[in-house]
């Protein structure tokens, strides 16, 4: 080692100084966009020049900074402060000291340069004589690797000098090695103190700088006492050294900010951003800082390690589950000061670069959180900075911070989730949007393809997984309803009676209990469903950008591989818009119709029976729902793994094949039937437009049952249908019972008379005259009286029990009065869906999306997404007068073309563009009615002389289009 340190001394001789390029145009833009890549790259540089090479701004200097920032660990961190304070300089102000002083370099720049240089250069020299531990080491210049050559100390410094000079690779130590690494570590820091010791008699700012040397944590008080001395003196070095030192090593930072009381709830509910008598907080948040200082502060200069510390100990005894001993009031304080100083910005970028991947290392091999809770103040601290979504911080260090948040264990998410879920509104999107710009921000500057995916894109899949934390704390954090659930089915769905034989042809079922739950909504005991009013709507937390990119049926088999090494969007389903979800449904639907398919044709080989890979359903158009109900009664008696199948539905007498557009028609004509009012089965609100069940109703629980079935099979099929139930029956139909706030939408006219009644002002006893005994009229005209409570008609409604009577009539209206009726759909609509991953992706209003389509018709959009084959395109003059033709309808014969050309009236989940319609020419012009095959959605349009006789011809089409024939 001896002869590397004379050989560092021969070659470290400042360079000459090269003049540094004058940026004229100061604004800050161009200062945000220069920060991340021109400053870091300048000092580097620097490092690079003061060694003995050139003092130029070249591309490998760059490549040096990424270098180093990457290998900085835990324990170099006090070289790392050498580095830290020269990145905060900004060009301009360096630009114009050079111009000042073009032969003088400062002695503590020049002595920090010399030290980093010194520093990589014993790096090499360690890697060449001891290597970095990894015996799998691939490095041809690491000791460790298989083929390296043995040299001696001379040799072995000669050649880290030449390493250095061509900026070759650089080992990480191994974790295994951590210990050995230690060792040239300490030589380092002991020659770097050595050097800080020398220029302690130089000038009073070099004094100043020392006079902090020994601060390893921060509180607000002496942020302030160190800020306001470094403006005495008009040099923010001595701060820019402690932030770089502090912010740049986790046990500092878990250890600054403390409180000298854990936040309690009635205080973390304070944390709204209020501004009210801001100088009297900030006095008491100084004093309570100062406080915790001197209670947490160890016996030593230095911080010790954590989870070794008496301090971090008692810490981790004080905190109550859900605490943290950090002070955020504090936090956002000292943010609010520093950040809006240019020259300490730049800090806390650098500081957070040498931070992540410690951090990360921690989290991932030392399992640093469960010795010691108290690490999670360190992500409360960081995502305080209102600055992360600034350009600089997107391209290195919010990434490699998000890494390292990922890494996060399951009960430090969801106590960072509680935490979080107290914030306000505001606070909440503004974390939102930090990891949004980060992934929008990687999608847009990627190319990505299904050769290179987005889910391989670790900075992408990070952020969405610290998005996940985000999401739940805005679940958390708004109107919550975790008591009124549906209860489960009594009697469980029958299985297969192919499932012997699935077993032994190893296809045995997957999920049988169910659909997956995500493990975070399981450790903090809530669901989406749960929520009735999120802090920010759930659209917001949608990226576009994301969907677009993403090739959905390569993740949804990461989805259902559930391997370690490969992510699927999936599993974070509120990154993804209803379009992308429904795509991922239509692959798991698919794919189970296949299995299905593939288990029915080995069955029939084993057993001798006949083939039967579809779900056949031959029905009379007069009887469709006699044909249809009675044929799905018995598939669900008998087997009710057939209604998996892929749907093939046949009208008799018709020659129509079914490729989907005969399915359609056939969901079309038995939705008409069943919610015909004459039926009985569902009442009609003329008010609501909408269906409820009818409790009153002749019909047994079996054809509920079956409606259920039909509902299911819609989905299963990729169908959409012509429903009109209240929201509240989809809510029930993800497991939550309906309540007082559904009635709204459900029965607008007894909601607000209810609501009157709660907002009464007067004596309710005396003015009002009400009783818990309601009445209710049935579809028959007759009068039916029900107690809401026991002996109900003799207790009244006051002003104490209102509420109460409140909830129980809107229990009785919206779940005790169809219990049976909804208990039976539920069951039918299970049995096809049970398996699928429907209420793993989709909200209550994404299922009414999904059942029922877009009410929104573009035809705008349809007509841009329309393609034309036949030998017309969309210049044709016959396709120039479809298309005014079509735009001058009325609403109703705009629906009737849909219906004609689609099978369905209403557009898919995305909307019309969605819609992959074609217009094919069907020969020259004729009296010949337009055609169409709905399976296809193409439409089939003879060239029709004029306009006129196209209208004609099209409107009498789509009025007295039925049944199917073939062409």
């Amino acid at each position: 080692m001896q002869n590397c340190m004379v050989l560092i001394k021969f070659r470290q001789q400042p360079g000459k100084n090269s003049s540094t390029k004058h940026h004229k145009d100061d604004s800050r833009a161009n200062k945000l966009c220069r920060l991340s890549s021109g400053l870091k790259t300048a000092v580097f540089a620097d490092v690079y020049a003061a060694s003995g090479g050139p003092r130029h701004s070249q591309p490998a200097a760059d490549n040096k900074q990424g270098r180093i920032e990457s290998r900085m660990n835990s324990d170099e961190k006090e070289d790392c402060e050498c580095a830290t304070p020269q990145a905060e300089t900004s060009p301009t102000r360096g630009a114009a000291r050079d111009q000042e002083e073009p032969d003088i370099e400062n002695p503590e720049a020049s002595r920090m340069k010399r030290a980093a240089a010194k520093h990589l250069i014993e790096r090499y020299y360690h890697q060449l004589t001891e290597g970095c531990g990894n015996e799998s080491c691939s490095n041809s210049w690491c000791a460790s690797s298989v083929g390296f050559s043995r040299m001696d100390n001379n040799a072995a410094a000669v050649k880290a000098l030449e390493l250095y000079k061509v900026n070759a690779k650089l080992c990480d130590p191994h974790p295994s090695k951590k210990g050995t690494a230690s060792t040239y570590l300490e030589s380092s820091t002991h020659s770097n103190s050595a050097c800080s010791n020398r220029k302690m008699n130089h000038k009073d700012v070099h004094a100043v700088r020392d006079n902090f040397k020994d601060i390893n944590y921060l509180t607000e008080e002496k942020v302030y006492e160190i800020l306001d001395i470094c403006g005495e003196k008009e040099d923010y070095s001595p701060l820019i050294r402690v932030i770089g030192r502090v912010f740049s090593s986790a046990e500092g930072l878990v250890q600054s900010f403390r409180r000298s009381k854990p936040h309690t709830k009635e205080e973390l509910k304070s944390l709204q951003g209020k501004d009210e008598d801001k100088d009297e907080d900030e006095k008491e948040a100084a004093a309570c800082s100062a406080t915790a200082m001197e209670e947490d502060s160890p016996t030593s200069s230095s911080s010790s390690r954590l989870g070794e510390g008496s301090s971090g100990e008692n810490d981790v005894q004080k905190l109550a589950p859900d605490e943290v001993s950090v002070d955020i009031e504090a936090v956002r304080r000292v943010y609010e000061r520093l950040l809006s100083n240019e020259k300490i910005e730049a800090a806390f970028l650098n500081a957070l670069v040498y931070l992540s991947p410690n951090v990360e290392c921690d989290l991932t091999y030392h399992n640093v959180y469960s010795r010691d809770p108290n690490y999670l103040n360190l992500f409360v601290i960081v995502m305080e900075n209102n600055n992360l979504h600034s350009p600089e911080y997107l391209e290195i260090a919010l990434p490699q911070f998000c890494k390292a948040m990922s890494k996060l264990p399951l009960a430090a998410q969801a106590k960072l989730t509680r935490l979080w879920s107290l914030y306000s509104a505001e606070q909440i999107r503004r974390m939102m949007e930090t990891f949004q710009q980060l992934i929008t921000f990687k999608v847009i500057s990627n190319e990505f393809s299904s050769r290179n995916l987005v889910n391989d894109d670790d900075a992408v899949v990070a952020a969405t997984k610290c998005l996940k934390i985000v999401y739940y704390a805005n679940v958390l954090g708004g109107d919550l309803d975790t008591e009124n659930n549906e209860d489960e089915d009594e009697e469980p769905i029958p299985e297969s009676s192919e499932l012997t034989l699935q077993e032994l042809l190893g296809e045995e079922r997957r999920n049988k209990k169910g659909p997956r739950v995500d493990p975070l909504e399981t450790e903090l005991g809530v669901r989406t469903n749960d929520c009735r009013r999120p802090l920010i709507p759930f659209e917001e937390f949608v990226n576009e950008p994301l969907n677009e990119v993403l090739e959905m049926d390569k993740d949804y088999t990461f989805f259902k591989v559930e391997t370690e090494n490969k992510f699927s969007f999936m599993t974070c389903p509120f990154v993804l818009n209803a379009v992308t979800k429904n795509l991922g449904l239509y692959y798991d639907n698919r794919i189970r119709m296949y299995s299905e398919r593939r288990i029915t044709v080995l069955y029939s080989l084993v057993q001798g029976q006949q083939l039967n890979p579809y779900l056949r359903l031959k029905v009379r158009r007069d009887h469709i729902i006699d044909d249809a109900l009675v044929r799905l009664e018995m598939i669900a008696m008998e087997n009710p793994a057939d209604l998996k199948k892929q749907l093939y539905v046949e009208f008799e007498g018709e020659q129509g094949v079914d490729e989907g557009g005969v399915s359609k028609e056939f969901f079309q004509l038995v939705v008409e039937e069943i919610f015909n009012p004459d039926i009985g089965m569902f009442t009609y609100d003329e008010h609501t437009r909408l269906f409820w069940f009818n409790s009153s109703s002749f019909e047994n629980e079996g054809q509920y049952t079956l409606i259920g079935i039909v509902l299911g099979l819609a989905i299963y099929n990729n169908c959409i249908l012509d429903v009109h139930f209240p929201m509240v029956v989809y809510r029930k139909l993800m497991g939550k019972k309906g309540t007082f706030r559904d009635l709204a939408d459900a029965n607008p006219v007894l909601y607000q008379s209810l609501k009157e009644l709660l907002e009464y002002e007067g004596n309710v006893e005396e003015d009002m005259m009400i009783t818990f005994q309601i009445s209710q009229t049935d579809p028959f005209g007759n009068r039916l009286m029900y107690d809401l409570r026991e002996n109900g008609d003799r207790i009244p409604v006051t002003n104490d029990n209102r509420k109460e009577f409140v909830a129980l009539y809107s229990e009785y209206m919206l779940n005790k009065s169809v219990e049976k009726q909804f208990k039976a759909f539920r069951r039918g609509f299970h049995m096809v869906t049970n398996e699928s991953p429907l209420k793993y992706l989709f909200r209550p209003e994404e299922i009414e999306l999904l059942i029922c389509g877009s009410r929104n018709l573009d035809f705008q959009a349809l007509e841009e997404t329309t393609e034309y084959d036949g030998g017309y395109n969309k210049d044709s003059r016959i396709i120039k007068e479809f298309w005014e033709t079509l735009h001058s309808f009325s609403e109703e014969q705009k629906r009737l073309f849909l219906q004609f050309t689609t099978g369905t009236d209403r557009a898919p989940v995305g909307g019309l563009g969605k819609l992959k319609m074609i217009i094919a020419k069907n020969g020259p012009d004729t009296d010949r009615l337009p055609t169409s095959h709905t399976c296809f959605n193409v439409l089939l349009l003879p060239e029709y002389s004029n306009k006129d006789k196209l209208r004609e011809r099209l409107l009498k089409a789509i009025t007295y289009a039925k049944g199917f024939g073939m062409l």
